[in-house]
C-alpha cells in the first residue's frame, strides 16, 4: 500500500512539473514572438528579428526552468555544473529547432499547409525538449 501511495505522489509531481514546463514554454514563446514583432515594427529585417526573439525565448525559458520547473535539479550558480547545464539547455533548444524545421520542411514538401505543419512541430518539439531537459539537462529533477 505504501508503494502505491509513493507511485501516485510521484506521478502527481511529474504532472505538475509538466504543467509548469508548459507555462514556462508559453512565457518563452510570448517573449520570443513579442520581441520579434517589436523588432519588426521598429524596422529590423525578419531574419535578425526572428533570431533575436528566439534567443530571448531561450533565455526566458532557462530562467523559468532553472528556477521553478527544475529547481530541484539545477546546479548551484557560479559552478562548472551550472555552466554545463546552460550549454545542455541551449543544445536542447537547438534540437527543438531542428525538430521544428524538419517537420515544417517535410510537411511543406508533401503539400501540407505550413501552419498545420508548424502546429504539429510545436507539439513534437515541446515534448522532445521537455524530455531532454528533464532527463539530461536537469537529471536530478527526474527522480
Amino acid at each position: 500500500m505504501h508503494s502505491a501511495i509513493k507511485l501516485i505522489a510521484s506521478v502527481r509531481r511529474g504532472e505538475i512539473r509538466w504543467l509548469n514546463y508548459l507555462l514556462a514554454s508559453a512565457l518563452a514563446l510570448g517573449s520570443d514572438a513579442g520581441l520579434f514583432l517589436l523588432l519588426l515594427d521598429s524596422g529590423l529585417s525578419p531574419v535578425p528579428a526572428s533570431a533575436t526573439g528566439y534567443c530571448a525565448g531561450i533565455l526566458v525559458h532557462w530562467m523559468v526552468s532553472s528556477r521553478l520547473v527544475f529547481a530541484d535539479g539545477a546546479a548551484a550558480r557560479g559552478t562548472g555544473e551550472r555552466h554545463r547545464q546552460k550549454l545542455l539547455f541551449v543544445g536542447s533548444a537547438l534540437v527543438g529547432l531542428a525538430v521544428t524545421t524538419a517537420i515544417v520542411g517535410t510537411g511543406s514538401m508533401f503539400g501540407l499547409d505550413p501552419r498545420l505543419a508548424k502546429l504539429a512541430a510545436i507539439v513534437v518539439s515541446f515534448q522532445t525538449t521537455y524530455l531532454l531537459r528533464r532527463h539530461i539537462v536537469f537529471r536530478a529533477a527526474a527522480a
